[in-house]
């Protein structure tokens, strides 16, 4: 039986993304209006700007809808910040798709308040509200495993963060995302920029969504669905479990290396790969597994995890 990662069986094209930005609405340096030019002339077909929502900057959810053509799209969004976690700082929220006149948290600054609403509530009105919601940046937030599962809403983990690479070299959520699958979550994973355009923290993670058109509203029913992979450059044509192996189909790559729980893994590597088959004998029956592809320049691309339906049969306790 062969099972596929439905971003490769869905009907439609793959759209590049940004799902993580900022401008001077909040931190960043750039106008919201030079942002989204920058995008659109990088190649991007769409954009979610997603300032702070804080009071320190008026709550904002910025209006990029004149900044739309015919060939590149926005999406409304925002970070949003509200209780703490165990470290006691504030919550990092990523919302997609959050209507304009979404209510604000109590949340004046970056620092945590009293009767403010916790990061799961927040997280859950936001799903409520129709957005596509996933933790942020967990290895820079210092998030706990016990952090992250308290964030029951979310429909991804962004398992890198080119701003946190460049910035702090903390790009990494991929810890958090395994523990969390291997615990039954069903979650996808999100690549993005976290672009402030006050370092070299831009162009250099993102999301190629399959969707029928370019447009806010199918895009936003394709992340919520799990249509997309995420990259740093390579390309994903196909993922899919089949006869024992992960077959992945790609643009040229050196390594392509199937993931499961615990230290369950397996690469195969060569020259100017454009499809490799790896066993899954040595990922220990794992009830989840996901590809990753490694170019000759470093660059990887990731796709979302697929079920294999080994949880029932085999199950494992953390």
């Amino acid at each position: 039986m062969t099972q596929r990662d439905p971003a490769f069986t869905q009907p439609g094209s793959f759209w590049r993304g940004n799902l993580h930005t900022h401008s001077t609405r909040s931190d960043g340096v750039l106008s919201p209006e030079e942002v989204c030019r920058r995008y659109r002339d990088e190649g991007y077909d769409f954009l979610a700007l997603t300032d702070h929502f804080v009071g320190l900057w008026g709550y904002p959810i910025v209006d990029t809808l004149p900044m739309r053509t015919n060939s590149f799209t926005t999406i409304l969004g925002a970070e949003l910040h509200s209780g703490a976690m165990a470290n006691g700082e504030l919550w990092h929220i990523l919302a997609v798709g959050l209507p304009a006149d979404f209510t604000p948290t109590n949340s004046p600054s970056f620092v945590p308040v009293k009767g403010q609403e916790s990061g799961a509530e927040v997280a859950a009105r936001a799903v409520a509200a129709g957005a596509f919601v996933a933790i942020a940046h967990p290895q820079w937030s210092g998030l706990t495993l016990a952090d992250a599962r308290a964030i029951t809403a979310a429909h991804a983990v962004e398992i890198y963060n080119h701003g946190c690479a460049t910035g702090c070299d903390r790009p990494d959520g991929f810890a958090i995302a395994d523990l969390l699958l291997t615990e039954g979550r069903h979650l996808t994973l999100i690549a993005t920029d976290d672009a402030h355009f006050s370092e070299p923290d831009h162009f250099g993670g993102w999301v190629m969504v399959k969707a029928g058109a370019n447009e806010p509203e199918a895009l936003l029913s394709a992340l919520k669905a799990g249509h997309f992979y995420s990259t740093q450059g390579p390309e994903l044509r196909d993922v899919r479990l089949e006869d024992g192996h992960l077959v992945v189909e790609c643009s040229a790559v050196a390594s392509i290396i199937a993931i499961g729980w615990g230290t369950g893994a397996k690469a195969v590597h060569g020259h100017s790969l454009t499809r490799g088959a790896v066993p899954l004998n040595r990922l220990n029956n794992s009830p989840w597994v996901r590809a990753a592809v490694i170019d000759a320049a470093g660059k990887r691309a990731w796709s979302n995890p697929i079920r294999t339906g080994a949880d029932a049969a085999n199950p494992r306790v953390m």
